[in-house]
């Protein structure tokens, strides 16, 4: 099996949930949304943010500004405020060192996912990444695996790893395409109902210290 692994992004090399509740708390304050409001933009922007998103919760809420700029802010808040921790950059540098082709496949939009991509430090230290709107297909479906492996100069067909914390998007989605799969877990209990994942870590770094040491 060749040595490639596909890392999703969101909640899995990023902490996007924090930096979301975080924004969702302070947009509620700013238009005194209530606590139902609240859960219902974590169901939304949980699902998929873009700007069609923002068309919606405008409607939804009978909000003044226009959608473009609630998305704009919502963009250059996550912009900045998504981190990678130092010792997970170290890491995929020393999957690349070690002879691993490293490639991020995210589901979302290509601007917002690029600029998280650069702005953590992520760009610097992989391959190749990844979008669903670049691909035209989000994450089970198998063609963002395929053009995943091939931005990084890798064969889908001749197998690698999957990493990522989402149930159906990664290791379904990578079982699927042929890939060998860790779940970042978050300490969650598997949902269980089918084929178990082939490894579970609480947290990427953990993934990549199991591929370094134990996969290949």
């Amino acid at each position: 099996m060749q040595r490639l692994v596909i890392f999703d992004l969101d909640n899995t090399l990023l902490d996007r949930q924090g930096p979301l509740a975080d924004w969702i708390t302070t947009f509620c304050a700013q238009y005194a949304l209530d606590e139902h409001a609240q859960d219902r933009l974590l169901q939304l922007l949980g699902e998929r943010a873009c700007p069609d998103t923002f068309k919606a919760i405008r409607s939804e809420h009978d909000l003044e500004p226009d959608p473009e700029k609630l998305w704009r802010d919502y963009f250059a808040y996550m912009a900045r405020s998504v981190t990678c921790p130092p010792h997970v950059l170290e890491g995929l540098s020393m999957l690349r060192r070690t002879g691993w082709k490293v490639v991020v496949a995210t589901n979302g939009g290509t601007e917002i996912q690029t600029v998280k991509v650069a702005k953590s430090g992520i760009a610097d230290h992989v391959d190749a990444v990844c979008t669903s709107e670049e691909v035209g297909e989000r994450k089970p479906g198998i063609a963002i695996f395929e053009k995943a492996a091939a931005a990084c100069g890798a064969d889908l067909t001749l197998g690698g790893w999957m990493v990522g914390d989402g149930v159906d998007t990664d290791i379904r989605g990578g079982e699927a395409a042929g890939l060998r799969t860790i779940w970042i877990s978050g300490s969650r209990p598997w949902p269980g109902g089918d084929k178990a994942p082939d490894h579970v870590t609480d947290d990427v770094g953990q993934a990549i210290d199991l591929l370094l040491t134990t996969a290949g």
